[in-house]
């Protein structure tokens, strides 16, 4: 096999390792909305979380297209089922939360399909190759994908306070940490993906922060009150989704 078959290999290998982990980090609300669903009720949650990835995920499909950055077929289909699954848990949400949050559903929705209208128009007329495109759109998903990774600190503060790792979800922190590491590999395969390095890159490092912050307080901090780290829901972390501008 020569070297260039080999490196073609191992991009597919990583791509669809990252593939499978990144669909575990779609996976980790189900718990959540299971909830939902038995108490028909939202109660405190909120929308943002699943609207802000819905915009990550729609816009890393569209880098991931021929006409913007050929040879991303990985990157596509995950997106594509992460875009999926958040569809769907807007849905539920959708259905068994109060009339104030089904506005702001359908009003954040048609602001990002505008949002994402313009930037589809700009990239198409003012952009017209695939490096030029791919830094473009690539900017973008980034500041979204380290938005998603890095939504977990933002409990860090709680643990600190409490000295406590109850509300730290473990699973979410590591799915993101392996999801970063993944893909920030993937992006050094084959031909260098500076986009895909630096968002992934970055998510890494945050996740492996959230991760040393676990292990410590789980080992010198308050003992934990029997709640698995996947039953906690984001927002009853304290963690504020609300996205500051439109993606595992």
């Amino acid at each position: 096999m020569t070297n260039h078959g080999a490196e073609a290999l191992a991009r597919t290998i990583i791509g669809i390792i990252g593939n499978v982990i990144s669909f575990g980090l779609f996976l980790s609300p189900v718990l959540t909305f299971w909830r939902i669903i038995k108490r028909r009720d939202t109660e405190e949650f909120h929308p943002y979380p699943y609207l802000a990835t819905v915009m990550n995920c729609v816009f890393w499909i569209f880098y991931g297209l021929p006409i913007v950055h050929p040879d991303s077929l990985l990157v596509v289909t995950i997106n594509g089922i992460g875009l999926a699954m958040e569809l769907i848990y807007l849905c539920i949400f959708f259905v068994f939360t109060s009339p104030k949050n089904r506005r702001t559903i359908l009003l954040f929705l048609l602001g990002e399909i505008a949002v994402f209208a313009v930037m589809v128009v700009l990239t198409l007329h003012f952009f017209h190759s695939h490096q030029a495109r791919s830094m473009f759109v690539g900017v973008v998903c980034d500041i979204f994908g380290i938005i998603m990774y890095g939504s977990p600190l933002s409990i860090v503060r709680k643990v600190f306070k409490t000295k406590s790792v109850e509300f730290l979800p473990f699973w979410l922190c590591f799915a993101g940490f392996m999801n970063g590491l993944f893909w920030f590999t993937y992006a050094f395969l084959k031909t260098i993906d500076p986009y895909l390095a630096v968002g992934n890159g970055i998510g890494a490092l945050l996740g492996l922060i959230q991760l040393c912050v676990y292990v410590y307080f789980s080992h010198f901090g308050k003992a934990r009150q029997g709640v698995m780290p996947s039953e906690v829901p984001l927002e009853s972390a304290g963690i504020d989704w609300k996205p500051s501008a439109p993606p595992l």
